[in-house]
């Protein structure tokens, strides 16, 4: 098994491509900690390195975050759990969580789902490449704000702010003049 690595925008992450499915397509698997990594194995094997601060699972890659520590000295160990984990045949994911989505009712059920479907076919491509992820969570017709999750990769990454102002936010303005602003949750 040969599993290829890449650098991503944010330094303290790094994307390990194992040439297979990690979570599948469109699904995604975020651990902000090793507490929150109790269902999935290969998290928990990931955050015994003590120096590792997020894991994050995306459709045929995986992301970590390091707290400190030198890649050099990281990717060895790193790459070893992974390789061990897929050539083992071990499950990904023990059970499963989902979370129950919000609601929308009339023309914001419409706008939504537009802005859904911007967010899944013009953002998320683009930033998992990034070895990360931006999950809609909701939006508020009051206001005109939608809330987004960064995820993986993204997540504490020094160019998000700049990403999700200037780039997303001034694309779904641009689409959906009810959308003012875009913040993360």
């Amino acid at each position: 098994m040969f599993i290829q690595t890449e650098s991503t925008p944010n330094p303290a992450t790094l994307k390990f491509l194992p040439g297979r499915d990690v979570m599948g397509a469109g699904a995604v698997a975020d651990f902000p900690s090793g507490e929150s990594a109790a269902r999935s194995p290969l998290a928990k094997a990931l955050f015994a390195t003590p120096e590792v601060s997020r894991v994050f699972f995306g459709s045929d890659f995986i992301s970590v975050t390091k707290r400190d520590g030198d890649w050099k000295h990281l990717k060895p160990v790193l790459l070893g759990t992974i390789m061990e984990h897929f050539t083992q045949g071990h499950a990904l994911m023990d059970g499963s969580a989902e979370e129950t989505e919000q609601v929308y009712e009339g023309e914001d059920a419409e706008l939504v789902a537009q802005i859904k479907e911007t967010i899944d076919t013009r953002v998320r491509p683009a930033v998992a490449q990034d070895g990360g992820d931006i999950i809609f969570k909701g939006f508020d017709a009051a206001t005109g704000i939608v809330s987004l999750h960064l995820q993986g990769s993204c997540a504490g990454c020094p160019s998000s702010a700049i990403t999700l102002k200037n780039g997303i936010e001034n694309m779904l303005r641009h689409y959906f003049p009810e959308v003012t602003a875009v913040e993360s949750v």
